[in-house]
């Protein structure tokens, strides 16, 4: 699963403390699953028929799920707490609008996002932060994009210096920050710095 996800989520993962590792991973495994679902739609029907297999199985306990899938099998180490992530379906789910899409329909994955991560105990605010900015980074059309950035200029951007068990946030958020969606400035941020930011909090 690691090695389905971007390079900087790889290196955010790394900085989980071993009891929160796995729901790390596989969040954000699952993430990048439903996003690849969305972005290679050639018919949204399709798309929304595969992405509601994933809700029903979130909404189900672990002893219901049929065997096969390794990413379905893995998210049982969030011990039936699974149900969160749900909103991250319903969040790809309303890209699948015509464009350009609205801001209620872009603020549904990010808001999925926040739910999810702030199930880890990690700070909203921050989360909130990184999902902007990396929804932003992925969207082609103008007018989605001045949607986000204008969200983006009025967002909080302060950092406080996290926990231990929040040390994958600080990267993500670090990244967000410094980039506010733009994807040339956030894949020219330097290693030390996204490794201070795993190592320190800040």
């Amino acid at each position: 699963m690691l090695d389905t996800l971007p390079p900087h989520w790889r290196l955010a993962v790394a900085y989980a403390p071993a009891q929160s590792r796995d729901r790390w991973l596989t969040l954000l495994a699952l993430d990048t699953r439903l996003g690849g679902i969305v972005r290679s739609a050639r018919e949204p029907m399709l798309a929304q028929m595969k992405l509601a297999w994933w809700r029903d199985r979130l909404a189900q306990r672990v002893e219901a799920w049929p065997k096969g899938e390794p990413l379905l099998a893995a998210l049982v180490c969030w011990q039936d707490g699974h149900g969160v992530l749900t909103g991250l379906v319903d969040g790809w789910e309303a890209l699948l609008g015509e464009a350009p899409l609205s801001q209620e329909a872009l603020l549904t994955l990010v808001e999925g996002r926040v739910t999810a991560i702030a199930a880890l105990g990690c700070d909203a605010a921050m989360a909130r932060g990184w999902a902007l900015a990396d929804v932003a980074a992925h969207l082609g059309h103008p007018d989605e994009r001045t949607v986000l950035e204008r969200l983006i200029a009025d967002h909080d951007w302060r950092a406080r210096r996290l926990p231990r068990g929040q040390r994958p946030l600080a990267v993500l958020h670090g990244i967000a920050a410094r980039g506010r969606g733009d994807p040339a400035k956030m894949q020219k941020i330097p290693l030390l710095t996204l490794m201070r930011l795993g190592l320190f909090g800040i």
